[in-house]
């Protein structure tokens, strides 16, 4: 098991009450198609993209909780929602992955938790799901809007910041644009000041890469997998 890290506050939350957060990216972990998924006891899964569906299929469907993803770089982009369009000679993917929720731009409520998602990396070569800096600020900039105007509720603008792609300075040893992160992540932490960021997209290759603090944030790389409490 990886090495458990808590983002308690104690003084709002005992250690009875912590949300189980179940990470993964980028690499399938066979050991997760055993027993050793269930004894996690994870309250909710987020996917931080380049993963096989039938895998994300086959965790949310053994844990029976909620779980979040946005797609990565190497995700295929699914066909618009509407039905009566069908582009000509392309065999698309089905729409995601079943039973799981892409929160790619949007916020959403799950498991006690507010969490905002972004996918997607540095646009470095034709494909789906790249951006570039100036992309990617816009993207973030309504997610910024909403949360702000959903402090009224009473709970944190954010949690969670699931992205695929690191915040600018923080993809370890990797400097190359397609590895670089985007500073618009690191606006969104500055600015709502989630507990917890969690990407993946920069494999660490069997390396133990220390989590990081941006301000009061905790960025976690989650590949292939990491076990948070929150």
């Amino acid at each position: 098991m990886p090495p458990r890290s808590s983002i308690s506050n104690s003084a709002e939350r005992s250690w009875h009450n912590l949300t189980r957060i179940l990470a993964i990216a980028d690499e399938v972990d066979e050991s997760l198609y055993g027993d050793k998924l269930l004894n996690f006891q994870a309250d909710i899964v987020l996917s931080c993209g380049d993963l096989p569906w039938d895998y994300l299929e086959f965790i949310v469907s053994r844990l029976n909780v909620p779980l979040l993803y946005v797609p990565g770089n190497h995700d295929p982009v699914p066909p618009p929602l509407d039905d009566t369009w069908t582009p000509p000679r392309v065999e698309w993917p089905a729409r995601g992955p079943q039973g799981c929720v892409n929160v790619d731009s949007r916020l959403e409520d799950a498991a006690g938790l507010r969490i905002a998602g972004l996918g997607g990396s540095m646009r470095y070569r034709p494909g789906p799901n790249q951006y570039t800096p100036a992309q990617m600020r816009w993207r973030a900039l309504p997610i910024e809007v909403v949360a702000r105007l959903r402090r009224g509720d009473g709970k944190r603008r954010l949690d969670v910041l699931l992205t695929h792609a690191p915040p600018e300075g923080f993809s370890g040893r990797y400097d190359d644009l397609a590895h670089r992160g985007f500073p618009a992540f690191n606006r969104l932490i500055k600015k709502l000041a989630p507990r917890l960021h969690v990407h993946g997209h920069v494999h660490p290759y069997g390396m133990t890469q220390a989590d990081r603090k941006l301000g009061e944030t905790l960025i976690v790389n989650a590949v292939p997998y990491r076990l948070l409490e929150l």
